[in-house]
């Protein structure tokens, strides 16, 4: 299971940084289900930390994301909020991309940095679909 973590914190740093140029992702598992199979079926219920570094090596935290990827019945659906400030809008990514007030957790518009985070939900959920 410890492979299947890591291989699944790897496909989500690369695909963070090919959606959020130049920065580059290091992820950590937040929280897991330790009797849960990764290998089996990665999108399982689970939560990363993307850690942000600049292209020279500078830690930007204030840049740092939160992923929680969730199966709802058959789809997989995922929030991504910034770590350090859940005042920020948040986005929830199912068969569609909303936005909504950190505080209030109402629909609002997308913020300025919000097509890079929907571009990175959208490979997301892709790589991670199990097709039968």
């Amino acid at each position: 299971m410890q492979a299947a973590n890591a291989d699944l914190c790897q496909l989500v740093a690369a695909a963070a940084d090919i959606c959020r140029k130049p920065f580059r992702h290091a992820v950590r598992m937040v929280v897991s289900d330790a009797d849960s199979d990764l290998s089996a079926s990665p999108c399982l219920d689970c939560c990363l930390r993307l850690e942000v570094r600049a292209a020279d090596g500078e830690r930007l935290a204030e840049q740092d994301l939160e992923v929680e990827l969730f199966q709802s019945g058959q789809d997989l659906n995922l929030t991504i909020s910034w770590y350090v400030d859940a005042g920020r809008p948040l986005l929830w990514q199912g068969s569609h991309s909303v936005w909504m007030d950190g505080q209030t957790g109402e629909r609002c518009s997308r913020p300025e940095e919000g097509a890079a985070l929907e571009a990175l939900a959208r490979r997301l959920r892709a790589l991670l679909v199990v097709v039968d």
